[in-house]
């Protein structure tokens, strides 16, 4: 007869609610220094025993096994914490969810939908302000001419090569020289563009007035205007507004006042200028445009012959 000693044993005990049946698994293992010899050579080290019962056909033994399992587990101090828990849970639910909902915090911001203003009305200053308000006052119109020097820049002809041609025949100026003249003639810093009042935006452009002061003086006031194809290219439009009107305050000081001369137009388009047919290349529309006798047509037009 052989002697076992089991140094390590380990049990557990599944039960079903649904089934209304339970298992319960007894596991030993054996060491390898008391291996009996009386052992096959090939029998496992560890040896497991399952049993399964159906509570619904039980011999009496058997289901007051089942009973004293059931009451063991059942007055363990775990079950008894998910019971107390369960009930809480359960109570609070009724009411209230456990946790309340959160803003997320990947919401995006709302955008402001520029066209109904920017909201960029000037700041009115009090009477008794020793700076002066541009956007009432016209402080400086007309006291005094400006020097020799000045003059003698603003009024200067412009060259053939600065004027530029639209398609449609409009010749202009290019504003960031507009800039360069007054800096020349006054200096970086000595002159400015202060609005007259807000922007106004209508269905298809953008419009603000503003005032040109030099040298502490109120030289020009005029209105600029820029159209716009969508609400996101408003705020370039705006700057493009501000451009016109500078150009439109600089013809009071005389600078690129030949623009505005139809004999100079018509001069410059005849030695400068030229007529061409052009094609879409991709909606094959044709159409006559202008532009210099030095330019090149761009893609996706391309010139083509008249009649062809």
């Amino acid at each position: 007869m052989a002697t076992f000693t089991l140094q390590r044993a380990t049990w557990s005990l599944q039960i079903s609610r649904t089934s209304r049946t339970f298992a319960v698994s007894f596991t030993t293992a054996l060491p390898r220094k008391h291996r009996s010899k009386h052992l096959a050579p090939e029998a496992p080290s560890a040896s497991s025993t399952l049993f399964r019962s159906n509570l619904h056909n039980t011999s009496p033994r058997q289901s007051s096994r089942h009973g004293q399992a059931r009451s063991a587990f059942t007055s363990s101090k775990v079950y008894q914490e998910q019971r107390a828990q369960q009930a809480a849970a359960s109570e609070a639910g009724s009411s209230k969810p456990a946790y309340p909902p959160q803003e997320s915090s990947s919401q995006a911001p709302e955008i402001q939908d520029l066209s109904a203003g920017l909201l960029d009305q000037p700041v009115f200053l009090d009477e008794g302000a020793r700076q002066v308000d541009w956007t009432r006052s016209f402080h400086g119109l007309s006291t005094e001419a400006f020097s020799p020097e000045a003059r003698d820049i603003l009024l200067a002809p412009i060259t053939p090569d600065d004027i530029e041609v639209k398609p449609d025949g409009i010749v202009y100026l290019p504003e960031i020289k507009y800039r360069r003249i007054l800096n020349k003639a006054f200096g970086p810093g000595a002159w400015g563009l202060a609005p007259r009042g807000e922007t106004i935006i209508t269905a298809t452009a953008v419009t603000r007035e503003y005032a040109l002061v030099a040298l502490g003086r109120l030289v020009s006031v005029a209105r600029g205007e820029q159209v716009y194809f969508g609400p996101e290219s408003i705020p370039t439009s705006a700057e493009g507004c501000k451009s016109n009107a500078l150009m439109r305050c600089c013809k009071d000081l005389g600078v690129a006042s030949e623009l505005w001369d139809p004999r100079f137009i018509r001069k410059f388009l005849k030695e400068y200028a030229k007529e061409v047919f052009v094609e879409h290349q991709t909606t094959k529309r044709r159409k006559k445009i202008w532009l210099r006798k030095d330019g090149d047509i761009k893609y996706p037009l391309k010139e083509v012959k008249y009649g062809s």
